[in-house]
């Protein structure tokens, strides 16, 4: 009998520590700590980006530190990572094309000209068809930017202003969605 409740003790206590180590937003499981290309990573913040009402996709922010400052985050060379959980099949790859150029020029007060050959250059990680369960993770070293789909690096950026004004999209003074910038940040909307 004790050594049945005490298996029964240690599966519990496994499931409880699996589920410690993520976070379910919108049926999408995030991991609490990720290790990407060297870099430990821990979730900020995530949230679903809506829109007329659809859900979209869930947007996670991964820093070093906890931290509920946009600006601290943006214009800090720690390293950072966005992720984007695709959760709806009604954005393709245009649609997503779309909506990151807008982000960019609310992102840059309406003029992307000083970094439009990089803005273009990333354009291009959405060139290929969006899908349900697809995840872009967008990594910042400082001044190196790498974007990633489904664990493929897409393209390489080197400009610390690009990685801010991208991170702007959804972190800055006109981001593409407040409520999920709030819980990105760890704010209760």
């Amino acid at each position: 009998m004790k050594k049945v409740l005490y298996t029964i003790i240690v599966m519990i206590a496994s499931i409880i520590s699996v589920n410690a180590q993520t976070t379910t937003v919108s049926d999408v499981t995030l991991e609490n700590k990720v290790e990407i290309n060297g870099l430990s990573l821990d979730l900020n913040g995530a949230g679903v980006r809506s829109k007329y009402f659809l859900s979209l996709y869930v947007g996670s922010l991964y820093l070093p530190k906890k931290s509920t400052d946009a600006n601290e985050v943006l214009y800090n060379t720690d390293n950072k990572m966005i992720q984007l959980d695709i959760i709806s099949s009604l954005i393709s790859k245009e649609k997503m094309e779309e909506t990151i150029k807008e982000g960019f020029k609310n992102s840059m007060n309406g003029d992307t000209s000083s970094l439009q050959s990089e803005i273009d250059s990333f354009i291009a990680v959405f060139s290929d068809e969006v899908e349900v369960g697809d995840k872009f993770q967008f990594v910042d070293k400082g001044t190196i930017l790498k974007a990633y789909k489904n664990g493929k690096e897409l393209t390489t950026i080197k400009n610390e202003e690009f990685q801010k004004v991208l991170f702007g999209i959804w972190l800055g003074n006109k981001p593409a969605d407040k409520k999920l910038k709030n819980k990105m940040l760890g704010k209760a909307n």
